[in-house]
């Protein structure tokens, strides 16, 4: 890649376009692997949101009603499907 050897931009708005060139220079193999990276890249920063807001929600007590509500709602749905 040639952007490589180049200076990065300390903005990433400024980043963009130069990700972009490079992106439009791959071949078809390399294209869907980068494909693949960008969305084990998005899996692994909703995973990290998910785990902050359960770590929070689990530190105020939340989550300590969890397997009752669960066992609540399954009860519901089997009523519901058995009518």
């Amino acid at each position: 890649m040639s952007t490589l050897t180049a200076t990065l931009p300390a903005d990433p708005a400024q980043l963009r376009p130069m990700v972009y060139a490079e992106v439009d220079k791959l071949g078809a193999q390399s294209l869907l692997l980068l494909h693949r990276v960008a969305l084990q890249l998005e899996l692994e920063e909703v995973t990290d949101r998910l785990n902050t807001g359960f770590d929070a929600d689990r530190a105020k007590g939340r989550l300590e009603r969890l397997p009752e509500i669960i066992r609540e709602a399954r009860a519901a749905l089997h009523a519901r499907q058995a009518s």
